[in-house]
C-alpha cells in the first residue's frame, strides 16, 4: 500500500557540552518532536546529540569520553535519539555550521543510497496474470519508500539564538547558512523575548519562517550549570538526571571542584579563532 502521508521528514541535531546530560536535555526533544509533528507539516524521523569536543575549552568541561558516555546511557532506551561522536573526535573546535554540513552530508549518503530499494519480483503465475489483462510489467525498483533527503533542524534553547549577538562568538555568514538553508528549533520559557531579538536582527527576520519556536509550557530549570554545583556541594541529583547516568557520575568521581577549574582563564576556542578576523555586524 502507498504512503499517504506527506509531511516533510525532519532530523533534530542538538549540539553542547552535555556537560552532564540532563532530563532537560531529553525534553528538548520531546517538546520539539511534539511542536512540529502538531503542524501536520512535518514528521521527526530522528534526533542527533552531538556533545562538543575537548577543543572547545569551556571552562569546567570534563573528558569528551565521558560526556558522550552520559548521552548513550541516557538515550539507551529511546526508540528515535542517538548519539554521534564524531563532533567531540574531532582533535580541533568545529563550528556548528560545519557539524550541521557532516551530518547533511551523512544523511544525503544515506537515503540517496537507499532511495530505491529491490522489490521482489513477483512469480511466474502472477506475471502471466498482468500480461494477460494488460497491467505494466512489474518494476523491480521500489520508488515510494523515500521521499528524500529529510530536513536537518538545530536544536537549541534561546540562549543559543541570542547568542548570535555575541561578538565573535559566530560568524555572520555561518549564522545566515543555518538560518536558511537548515533551520532552528528553539525551546523557550514563558516572557522569554526570542520574538522581539529575531525582529531586532534583520538576518533572522528575513529567515523567520525558518526558526520554530516552542513555548514550553511546564517549566523546567534544571541546567547542567546547577547540577555540577549540586555534586560539588555533596547534594543530590537525583531525578534532575537519569537514574543511569547518576550512578555513571558516581562511578567515576566526576564533577569535583578541580574538575570545574579546568579551562578556568582559557579563551572559549571560537573567540580565539574568531578574534583574527573584524567584527561584522
Amino acid at each position: 500500500m502507498e504512503d499517504s502521508d506527506n509531511r516533510a521528514e525532519v532530523v533534530l541535531l542538538a549540539c553542547g557540552s552535555f556537560n552532564p546530560i540532563t532530563n532537560m536535555h531529553l525534553r528538548l526533544f520531546e517538546l520539539a518532536r511534539d511542536h512540529l509533528q502538531e503542524t501536520g507539516k512535518y514528521k521527526v524521523v530522528k534526533g542527533i546529540i552531538s556533545p562538543v569536543g575537548d577543543a572547545y575549552l569551556k571552562k569546567g568541561l570534563i573528558s569528551a569520553s565521558h560526556r558522550v558516555t552520559m548521552a548513550r546511557l541516557a538515550t539507551e532506551n529511546s526508540d528515535w535519539l542517538e548519539v554521534d561522536d564524531w563532533e567531540s573526535s574531532q582533535t580541533e573546535w568545529q563550528e556548528t555550521i560545519k557539524v550541521l554540513r557532516y551530518h547533511h552530508h551523512k544523511l544525503k549518503h544515506s537515503y540517496s543510497s537507499n532511495c530505491f530499494e529491490e522489490a521482489p519480483l513477483p512469480s511466474k503465475a502472477g506475471r502471466k496474470r498482468k500480461r494477460a489483462t494488460g497491467s505494466q510489467l512489474p518494476v523491480r525498483m521500489n520508488q515510494s519508500k523515500r521521499k528524500g533527503i529529510p530536513q536537518l533542524k538545530l536544536l537549541c534553547g534561546t540562549d543559543v539564538l541570542e547568542s548570535f549577538a555575541v561578538p565573535r562568538l559566530w560568524k555572520p555568514e555561518d549564522i545566515l547558512e543555518i538560518v536558511s538553508k537548515h533551520g532552528m528549533v528553539c525551546i523557550t520559557r514563558l516572557g522569554n523575548h526570542a520574538q522581539k531579538f529575531i525582529y531586532e536582527s534583520d538576518m533572522l527576520w528575513k529567515h523567520k519562517e525558518n526558526i520554530h519556536l516552542v513555548e514550553e509550557w511546564i517549566t523546567n530549570d534544571i541546567s547542567a550549570t546547577k547540577i555540577r554545583r549540586a555534586l560539588r556541594r555533596g547534594q543530590s541529583i537525583r531525578y534532575l538526571v537519569p537514574d543511569i547516568v547518576q550512578a555513571y557520575i558516581t562511578q567515576h568521581n566526576l564533577y569535583t571542584a578541580e574538575t570545574e577549574d579546568h579551562n578556568a582563564g582559557v579563551v572559549l576556542a571560537p573567540l580565539q579563532k574568531n578574534a583574527r578576523g573584524p567584527i561584522k555586524n
